[in-house]
């Protein structure tokens, strides 16, 4: 799988955390193809209406400015409630997904890399921070930050960042359908203010419970109401006029609900935010001691490698949207991976490339960096001058901007388009989400990835034959790959073989290993001392020392 892969390229940008552009080429749905599939660009010449990034050698204009200006308002007003919502859902205080989204937009926007591209808390990785929080307790997450930083730095240094492009699409897509899944039945109980029973199976099978509950008393109810009209806000906000659509349509949730709790003074749940100092937690002695703890080895890789993985899936994402310079995935990783470190040193979360946030910036008319710097600077000031405002928002309406992002994730339409393309594939991208449901995101994905080294063992070893039989030459037709792990069912049907002319056709066959060639060498041997006519058509490029098959 390669960056110019268009189902890879789809994949990414509908199965990003946080999006569902359906964005073929340039962003627009028209351009992608019956499949659901974007189409490969095959000119900019064709679509002048493209953005075009400023070149990284021009030197920044009063132009570029304005309008690095104007879409890093777009993107703060984007970037606040998922900043908050991540937070919460992973099990901190609101401030401290807030200092990742300042950190995501000053530290790691300074660095190079795809400079339309704009880091911050995702709700890709809600699932592992909470499970962290739980088992280490919030004082290790610094530590796990941290370490993952370091292992992203390591890996764009020694330029492992292309080797993310290999990684199959179909345990792409359920990965990212396991975390949608979780992320979605978790936020179902916040959404009627109810506290989530914990596990993934615990939490399905206490939907019947939260429904009766929610139902038999009229607080829940209240808040449940609430959320799903924050949830068909943010889904329909795409079909108001034009002018309204100016304002994000999860900002535009918050705004109504808060506003409606406030009004008729509703009894739900609401924010509550401490100071953004208290919420920096610097780094001590403890630290270091942490990073050598065993137990959290595997938490810091795993952070690192989701982390990785959404980040550059992103970039590819962007890179769709725009002509100017492609990303160079080397570079990527070291500015996440700084932008990481940065984050772990003031206990904060983790971060990655967000594409909802990358889009909005690109489709807001970004041209440098500088847009996604200045979204950081704003988050700041927002939060130092104005805290109080984020106390009135109720909880609920965070549960619904993540219960859309987790349906986005989810996104069943893409398990359809690889189930009509390839079964086999789809079964993979199945049996990785169930894995991540039944046991966690690391291993779920270990599972899948298994499960494509099985399913290629099997593909590379996969042989057919067929007998036809004419009335001269009894012909025996082989396809697929001739290996070891097929000789007994081959020589089973070569001792089946009777006329007094025999063809045996290799022509099909795309690998043909020494065990399968000595046992038709041998065969073929025996069979003309004994009278019979035998002809051997070779495989496409085989090995002239196989040619005395054909000799005869």
């Amino acid at each position: 799988m390669t960056q110019d892969n268009p189902q890879f390229r789809q994949a990414v940008v509908d199965r990003t955390p946080g999006i569902g552009l359906g964005v073929g080429r340039g962003g627009d749905p028209s351009h992608s193809d019956h499949r659901g599939y974007a189409a490969p660009d095959r000119s900019t010449a064709r679509f002048p209406g493209r953005h075009r990034p400023r070149d990284r050698r021009t030197p920044v204009t009063v132009g570029t400015v304005v309008q690095d200006f104007l879409a890093s308002i777009v993107v703060f007003l984007v970037a606040l409630p998922l900043c908050i919502g991540v937070a919460v859902a992973s099990g901190v205080s609101p401030e401290v997904g807030v200092i990742t989204g300042i950190v995501g937009g000053i530290v790691a926007g300074m660095l190079p890399g795809s400079s339309l591209q704009v880091s911050g808390p995702a709700a890709g990785l809600t699932v592992l921070v909470f499970g962290a929080v739980q088992e280490y307790g919030v004082g290790a997450l610094g530590a796990i930050v941290l370490g993952a930083g370091i292992v992203q730095i390591v890996m764009g240094i020694c330029r492992i960042g292309r080797w993310f492009q290999a990684i199959t699409l179909s345990v792409v897509q359920g990965m990212l359908a396991g975390i949608g899944l979780l992320i979605l039945v978790g936020q179902l109980y916040p959404l009627a203010d109810r506290k989530a029973p914990g596990q993934a199976l615990a939490n399905l099978a206490g939907i019947p419970e939260l429904v009766s509950t929610v139902a038999g008393d009229r607080r829940y109810a209240t808040a449940a109401v609430l959320g799903i009209a924050g949830l068909l806000i943010i889904v329909c906000w795409k079909y108001t006029p034009k002018f309204l659509r100016k304002v994000p349509g999860p900002l535009a949730a918050v705004v109504v609900v808060a506003s409606l709790v406030a009004v008729f003074d509703l009894p739900v749940n609401k924010l509550t935010v401490g100071s953004l100092l208290d919420a920096v937690s610097l780094p001590t002695a403890g630290i270091f001691t942490d990073l050598a703890d065993p137990g959290l080895v595997g938490m810091i890789f795993a952070f690192a490698l989701i982390a990785s993985a959404e980040s550059l899936f992103s970039a590819s994402a962007v890179d769709r949207m725009h002509t100017g310079p492609r990303t160079n995935y080397n570079v990527e990783l070291v500015a996440q991976g700084a932008g990481n470190a940065a984050s772990g040193l003031l206990g904060a979360l983790p971060m990655t490339a967000v594409i909802v946030r990358s889009a909005a910036n690109v489709h807001a008319g970004a041209r440098t960096k500088l847009s996604r710097i200045l979204h950081g600077v704003w988050m700041l000031l927002f939060v130092l001058a104005a805290p109080g405002l984020l106390s009135l928002i109720p909880i609920t309406v965070l549960a619904a901007i993540l219960v859309h992002s987790g349906w986005k994730l989810l996104n069943p339409m893409q398990f359809r388009a690889m189930r009509r393309q390839n079964v086999g594939e789809a079964v993979i991208a199945y049996l990785t989400t169930a894995a991540i449901i039944a046991t966690d995101l690391l291993e779920g994905v270990v599972i899948g990835m298994v499960a494509t080294m099985v399913k290629l063992a099997w593909s590379m070893s996969h042989m057919s034959m067929s007998v036809d039989r004419q009335e001269e030459w009894t012909v025996l037709r082989l396809t697929g790959s001739a290996t070891f792990l097929r000789l007994p069912n081959l020589l089973e049907k070569l001792e089946s073989l009777s006329g007094s002319h025999v063809h045996v056709d290799l022509s099909r066959v795309f690998h043909l290993d020494i065990a399968a060639r000595s046992a038709i060498e041998t065969w073929a041997g025996r069979c003309r001392t004994e009278g019979t006519a035998v002809r051997v058509t070779l495989p496409h490029g085989a090995d002239p020392d196989f040619a005395p098959l054909d000799a005869h």
